[in-house]
């Protein structure tokens, strides 16, 4: 199986034709996606203006969505190198009080649905490097009262089920699943409150 390396020469290959080239830089997506596959893929097609299904297409735009692409994957890598090492450090000197935020680590590694957007459509409009930082900012900060990628004061609760299997707080202006650690204790409260009283009026 191509790593994600690999598939980046072949959509930057000119000896490759459109198709192909399209083609693997849809399969990088699946070692590195942002708000998930489809969302993500969504974004990259918006921002770099080619269709959804487009295989003849500029391959410069291809090529500009490889770049965008590639510098997220190079921000997130080298926070989780921090992270892991920062980490190994506090371990080492007995301190283990991380235990959810090692978890949601430990599911996003790699940084997969590190933002997932449940409606592949609604997502953050803005380049993915500064989405990741500043997520990343935020998990390096004391917990806020908003989301952390655009500020915007909707946090709501969602999912648990076959339709929504992302379960926690989601955004509700630019759509990104929020941490939970990046959130105060109020924020969460009143986000879970709102969410059973919904339940509760729609029984």
């Amino acid at each position: 199986m191509a790593g994600f390396r690999s598939l980046a020469r072949q959509v930057r290959d000119p000896g490759c034709d459109t198709a192909l080239r399209r083609y693997s830089l849809r399969k990088c997506l699946e070692r590195f996606a942002p708000y998930g596959h489809r969302a993500t893929w969504d974004h990259l097609c918006r921002r770099h203006r080619f269709g959804p299904e487009d295989r003849e297409l500029d391959p410069g735009r291809l090529i500009a969505a490889l770049d965008e692409l590639e510098e997220a994957r190079a921000v997130w890598l080298a926070y989780e190198e921090e992270f892991a090492a920062r980490r190994r450090r506090e371990k080492h000197e007995g301190l283990r009080g991380l235990g959810a935020l090692d978890d949601w680590h430990r599911r996003v590694w790699g940084g997969n649905g590190v933002v997932r957007c449940g409606d592949p459509a609604v997502h953050p409009s803005d380049p993915l490097p500064e989405v990741l930082r500043r997520l990343i900012t935020a998990l390096e900060g004391d917990p806020g009262e908003r989301c952390p990628v655009c500020a915007g004061p909707r946090i709501e609760w969602t999912g648990g089920d076959a339709y929504e299997p992302w379960l926690g707080p989601v955004c509700g202006d630019c759509g990104v699943g929020v941490p939970r650690a990046v959130l105060t204790s109020g924020v969460l409260a009143r986000a879970r409150g709102e969410r059973s009283r919904s339940l509760a009026s729609a029984a």
